[in-house]
């Protein structure tokens, strides 16, 4: 046999693989189509839809205050903070102020709900490259935090803390020694054990470093945001450029990563950003309880509020652990919205993973599509 009838012989067509919504890397009930020539992504088609509900429409059945437990359920790992952004849309259409302590309490309700869905993304990324113990460590420590929310709150997941004017009430008694405790055992301890495991295994790294790059045109042409778009160099946080409620009054910095790169970043850049988040995240907490025992104890945490908004629309957006989260509100001055409209951060990074996975091999796209931290509750909605 000769060369060239060999190479004929070897030659094989291009297959269209799909990629869930069984299979585990899909990190819920979505799919990825990937077209491979051998094992080289050369094309993909993400396909949502399964937990698809109706949700905006919904919401125009609803007087306000009956949505705040249906923004909870947009992402069960984010539910303070979907549920901070519809308060925050309402607020700005009655034109009310919340109360500064209730704006400290949103502030540390956010950033426990930052960690603790950060290390549900760790744990999952510990399990897509082959470390169990990273996805058992990191749920021993995000227990901590949900042991916190039920604290506040009442409730592990499902939250309903934020009220529109405030929130539902103030921190119970010995709450800011309770989360100072975890806070500061998280950074000194539980956080770098995790670290140790992760970082300084080879393997584990191996599989992030130099695939998945990113360049900051590129986020800006796909609409990708949060620390996915951080990682890639452009320096561009809510909470920072756009504070709202108490954000303005704390001291933090935003980890950015790769600002003068050409190149842009890649999956393990992606990673490091997410750690340093969560740092960052028990910093805000520490400042935010140092400026609440400046206020009066009997400082209200909450306003009442109309039940009816004036006509008009109006957009609230905040900094979700995913990116950046969006309300669009068209109100006609009755108790129900005519119109409410989500702008999810993982809808629009879901949907660049066409672009994303191009030219890479098929194991490595559990890699790249863990930094996004797919929730796809509030993706099809």
């Amino acid at each position: 046999m000769t060369d060239n009838q060999y190479e004929n012989r070897m030659d094989t067509d291009k297959m269209w693989i799909t990629m869930g919504p069984q299979h585990p890397f899909s990190h819920g009930l979505w799919t990825l189509r990937i077209k491979a020539d051998g094992e080289i992504v050369t094309d993909a088609e993400p396909e949502i839809g399964y937990l698809h509900r109706g949700w905006e429409k919904e919401c125009e059945n609803r007087t306000y205050p009956k949505i705040i437990p249906m923004a909870d359920r947009l992402c069960y790992s984010a539910s303070m903070t979907w549920s901070h952004v519809y308060c925050k849309v309402v607020e700005e259409a009655l034109d009310i102020e919340v109360p500064e302590r209730a704006q400290y309490l949103r502030v540390i309700a956010d950033e426990i709900c930052r960690i603790q869905s950060h290390l549900m993304w760790l744990a999952a990324v510990g399990t897509d490259l082959g470390n169990l113990t990273v996805f058992l460590w990191a749920l021993r420590e995000r227990e901590f935090f949900l042991d916190l929310n039920v604290r506040l709150c009442g409730q592990r997941l499902t939250t309903n803390y934020p009220r529109i004017g405030g929130v539902r009430n103030d921190m119970p008694y010995y709450f800011e020694r309770d989360c100072m405790r975890c806070v500061e055992r998280f950074e000194q301890v539980g956080l770098p054990e995790i670290l140790k495991l992760s970082t300084d295994s080879s393997p584990f790294v191996g599989r992030m470093k130099g695939i998945g790059y990113i360049t900051a045109k590129d986020v800006a042409n796909w609409g990708v945001t949060g620390p996915a778009m951080r990682g890639c160099g452009v320096d561009y946080d809510v909470r920072r450029d756009d504070p709202y409620d108490a954000y303005g009054e704390l001291e933090f910095e935003v980890p950015v990563l790769n600002k003068n790169s050409t190149k842009g970043g890649d999956t393990y850049d992606r990673f490091l950003i997410r750690i340093e988040e969560m740092y960052q995240s028990c910093e805000m907490i520490r400042q935010s309880f140092k400026k609440l025992q400046s206020l009066p104890k009997e400082a209200p945490s909450r306003v009442k509020v109309p039940r009816c908004v004036p006509a008009g629309t109006h957009v609230a957006k905040i900094e979700d652990p995913r990116g950046e989260s969006i309300m669009y509100l068209v109100s006609d001055g009755t108790d129900k919205p005519y119109r409410l409209k989500v702008r999810s951060p993982i809808f629009v990074n879901v949907s660049a993973s066409k672009h994303m996975v191009q030219g890479v091999r098929i194991a490595d796209i559990p890699s790249i599509m863990a930094m996004i931290d797919m929730c796809l509750g509030e993706t099809d909605r």
